[in-house]
Formats: C-alpha cells, sequence, structure tokens
C-alpha cells in the first residue's frame, strides 16, 4: 500500500505535467491551430461524415426509405459482384492499366526532374518546365477531346502512321491500343507537374557533396547514382506509397470519356463500373459494395507499402 501511493503521485503528475505543454504549446502557436480548424471542418463534412452512407452497400437502398429504412441484405451486394462476369474482367483492368502506370508514369517526372536538374542553362530549364507544366493545367474534357481527334481515322497521328503502313483505323476503337494510348496520355498530361516536388527535392541536396565527388574523380553518372537519387529517396518513397494507396483508384472521368463498349474489354475498370451501375443504371446499393471493395484494398494497399518502406529505407508515413 505504502508503494503504490507514490506511484499513483507520480503518474498523475506526469499526466499533469503533459496537460501543461500542451496548453502551453496551443497558447504559443493559437494562430496555428486556428488556421487548421477549416481544413478539420472540411474533412468533417466532406471525408467522414459521408462514411455513414457507405451502410447502403450492406441494405437494399430505396431513396423513398432511406438509409435507416431500407431492407438490411448483409453481404448479398459483395456475393453478387465476386460471382459475376465483370467481377474478374473489371478487377483485371485495373490493375493491369495501376501496375502500367506504376511502371512506366511512377518514373517519368523523377527522370524529367533528374534531367532539368542536369541542365546548366536557366533560360532552358524554364522553357522546358513551363512547357511540360502546360498540360496539367488543360480541362480534362479538352484534353481527351484531343486525344479523340489525334486517333481518328483521319487524325494527325493516323497520318503519320499510314506512311509506315498503319491501316488507318480509329486507335481508340481498338480494346488492345486502350492502355497504351491512356498510359501514354498521362504521362504527356501529368509529367511537369509531379515533377516539381522531385526537383524542390534536389534543391535540397547539400552542393559541397558533388564538388566532393568531383574532387574525387567522380563522373555526372556517378554523382547521380551515388549523390542524387539517395538525396531524393525519402521523397520518392513518400510518393511511392501515396502512389500505392491509390492503386485501384484509376480515374474513371478521363476513361468515361475515352471508352466505349467496344472497349470495355480492356477499358472498363472498378471507378467506371460504379458510375455505370450506380448512376446510369440506379444501382446504388450494388455499386456502394464495389466501391468499398475497393476502398478496403486500396487501404490494405497503402498500409502494406507503407511498412515495407519503414523496413526497407525507414522512411514512411506513420
Amino acid at each position: 500500500m505504502e508503494t503504490t501511493q507514490p506511484l499513483k503521485s507520480l503518474a498523475l503528475a506526469k499526466k499533469k505535467t503533459g496537460i501543461n505543454r500542451y496548453v502551453r504549446d496551443f497558447i504559443m502557436n493559437k494562430y496555428l491551430y486556428l488556421m487548421m480548424v477549416p481544413v478539420l471542418v472540411y474533412y468533417m463534412i466532406f471525408h467522414y461524415a459521408p462514411m455513414y452512407g457507405a451502410l447502403i452497400a450492406f441494405k437494399e437502398y430505396s431513396p423513398m426509405k432511406g438509409i435507416i429504412g431500407s431492407e438490411w441484405v448483409g453481404f448479398k451486394h459483395f456475393q453478387d459482384f465476386f460471382s459475376s462476369f465483370y467481377f474478374w474482367r473489371i478487377l483485371k483492368n485495373t490493375l493491369v492499366i495501376s501496375l502500367y502506370s506504376l511502371v512506366f508514369e511512377f518514373p517519368a517526372p523523377i527522370i524529367l526532374a533528374l534531367l532539368i536538374n542536369e541542365v546548366r542553362s536557366k533560360m532552358f530549364k524554364r522553357v522546358a518546365q513551363t512547357i511540360t507544366y502546360m498540360p496539367y493545367f488543360i480541362s480534362l474534357v479538352v484534353i481527351c477531346g484531343i486525344i479523340t481527334d489525334f486517333t481518328n481515322a483521319d487524325g494527325v497521328i493516323n497520318k503519320i502512321l499510314m506512311t509506315f503502313g498503319y491501316d488507318g483505323q480509329t486507335m481508340l476503337q481498338k480494346p488492345d491500343l486502350f492502355r497504351p494510348i491512356y498510359i501514354l496520355s498521362e504521362i504527356w498530361q501529368r509529367i511537369g507537374w509531379e515533377s516539381i516536388i522531385y526537383i524542390a527535392a534536389l534543391m535540397g541536396i547539400d552542393t559541397e557533396q558533388y564538388e566532393a565527388a568531383r574532387m574525387d574523380g567522380a563522373t555526372r553518372w556517378k554523382q547521380i547514382i551515388h549523390i542524387t537519387l539517395p538525396g531524393i529517396m525519402p521523397t520518392i518513397a513518400i510518393m511511392f506509397i501515396l502512389r500505392m494507396g491509390n492503386l485501384l483508384n484509376v480515374g474513371f472521368e478521363k476513361i468515361i470519356l475515352l471508352y466505349n463498349p467496344v472497349t470495355y474489354e480492356t477499358a472498363d475498370v472498378i471507378s467506371s463500373f460504379v458510375y455505370r451501375k450506380g448512376l446510369l443504371e440506379f444501382g446504388w446499393s450494388y455499386s456502394s459494395a464495389v466501391g468499398l471493395f475497393n476502398s478496403v484494398i486500396n487501404l490494405i494497399l497503402l498500409v502494406s507499402a507503407n511498412y515495407i518502406s519503414r523496413k526497407v529505407n525507414e522512411s514512411s508515413l506513420w
């Protein structure tokens, strides 16, 4: 009894000290905390509150009855989705397009940032950055219109390819060409904008390391391998984790604007399937079940990528 009393007193003292520390920090940084309020309110209203609507994935939702009044059906919609013809097709398309994006699109801005970093002319750097940034700020509808016009039977790309013996058919009507067109257009549209964060990371590398490497006789290629890439590796790891968390979230807006029933075989992904079933066919509960399945898989991928990154290079989100 005599030993437990001092322990309780010590625990209370530590708790009080911790509370006082938080109070002092709040008083010292009250304006920063105040600036956080709109962000927290935004996430509470538009990100956390809508999670309540995920209940309709387990119900036969009817707008007249509402979420609470709709009949509870459990995992019926999940079972229907897993046993349907579309499950393996859209899962395969989503994974293939996502992996293509990860393999080809993810390294592209890193390579562009490394190339721009090696250029000595400031004027050329500015011009190159401006040209590569521009497609990102063009409306997606306009981008898809350009892609459609260029890949038509009488489009610019077809006219060029016809000189090499290509048959000149509309490319977006061919299922086997949809994925290459999608990935190449994604690279063209996003490479400049996504390179900004890597260029900023490159600017944070100590220049004395390059001077020491040059004195030791290291070539520019060896400087990139042994100084530049290790210097931006934490940034690459964080961006890779974020990309893994969105691996299955293939942007449905662009796919919906480019695909058609002829290319469903290779173009239809989870997000476009959810859009078609939920908004066009009014299958709200079924589409919610598919979307919830997609979110759960993304969460598992995000946690796994974060864990692996923390173990391999000690860089992680948490």
